[in-house]
């Protein structure tokens, strides 16, 4: 029996399926596990990702996703190389520190977090700055929920001739992304977001050609990315450290989950459809949106509270004991809150959770 739902950006609720994908043990060396799940996982992942997955290639990285995004910006962009970051949020702003702990040439180009990053603005200062090497950008930065023009960002970079780099955290399973027809380099994400696993690691996704040439760039033993990769293409499915077997196990049961309900499209018009049952009744009830529609992604929605006296510890407790966990705010410039839309919910707990809200609030 699940005590509440998870309405938050990760780690979110799953299926009991998946949970029961964890309850056997696995051999580390066994070609069982590298072979058939390790294996079959890195295949399904690049043709999830790419209409050419021939081109690109998958790595399994212990950790949260934040160890994937300093996994990939400490073993792709080298000293000698110049990076920037378009951030937009807390997220965005965490590649810039990364960048910073590695001794990155970095300028993080920095926009309003209740505003999309404006690929004009990219344009510019690409223009202005050639010695740019590689740019990176948060695609669904839930900070605030806000979802990035990826197309028309990835457009810029390319015509300036740049590494890509594509922080897909909560957007890679939940929103349509075709890395070889947009031009994205290396995509992140995580185990416990769209695709419904849960947590314990992350992937990145890479085009082969470029991760080839970054063999000697990592500054760390553990997220050298291109050691990783290399272990796992030799090793078929090996990994160079521990792997955490259980979770591993049960994302191949939310990779088939994913296949046996459409695919990527309809996991994004079930999203979809969460998001317009919540904003639809919370603006029923008097509650406003941080963002306005044309920003707005379907992973994670922001909330204005609805009065100087709101108390959200309260109102958390409050849904908490009616079978409903909510996220707090992150942004400064307003007292907002969170409700993620995205895991093994549906329009009908919506439903339930605006009469949740209502009984609260009388």
């Amino acid at each position: 029996m699940r005590p509440y739902l998870l309405l938050t950006p990760g780690p979110l609720t799953t299926t009991d399926t998946v949970k029961e994908a964890m309850m056997s043990d696995w051999c580390t060396w066994d070609e069982d596990y590298n072979i058939g799940i390790v294996e079959v996982i890195r295949k399904e992942l690049v043709e999830i990702a790419s209409s050419r997955p021939e081109e690109y290639t998958a790595v399994l990285m212990q950790g949260s996703g934040s160890f994937c995004v300093e996994a990939t910006l400490g073993s792709v962009v080298r000293p000698t190389d110049k990076l920037l970051v378009a951030a937009n949020g807390a997220y965005g702003k965490r590649m810039g520190v990364i960048s910073e702990y590695y001794h990155i040439d970095c300028h993080v180009m920095k926009f309003e977090e209740t505003e999309a990053v404006d690929p004009k603005v990219l344009d510019e200062y690409l223009t202005a700055h050639p010695e740019t090497t590689h740019v990176a950008v948060v695609h669904c930065e839930t900070t605030t929920g806000v979802l990035n023009p990826l197309e028309e960002i990835a457009a810029v970079v390319k015509r300036h001739g740049q590494v890509l780099i594509v922080d897909a955290m909560s957007s890679f399973g939940g929103v349509p992304i075709d890395m070889a027809k947009i031009g994205i380099d290396f995509m992140i994400s995580s185990a416990n977001k769209c695709i419904q696993g849960v947590l314990g690691f992350g992937f990145i996704l890479a085009r082969r050609s470029l991760l080839e040439k970054c063999k000697g760039v990592a500054r760390s033993l553990s997220l050298d990315l291109f050691d990783q990769w290399e272990t796992m293409e030799k090793g078929h499915g090996k990994w160079r450290f521990t792997s955490p077997t259980h979770v591993v196990r049960a994302f191949l049961q939310a990779l088939k989950e994913l296949k046996a309900e459409g695919g990527v499209a309809a996991r994004y018009g079930r999203y979809c459809e969460n998001h317009r049952t919540l904003v639809d009744g919370m603006r029923a009830l008097g509650y406003k949106t941080l963002l306005p529609d044309s920003q707005q992604s379907p992973v994670i929605t922001s909330f204005y509270y609805p009065s100087a006296e709101f108390d959200f510890k309260d109102f958390y407790q409050k849904l908490k004991a009616k079978g409903f966990v909510i996220y707090p705010g992150k942004i400064s410039q307003a007292d907002t809150f969170r409700i993620g839309n995205i895991g093994d919910v549906h329009p009908d707990d919506f439903v339930r959770l605006i009469e949740a809200i209502k009984e609260t609030t009388v």
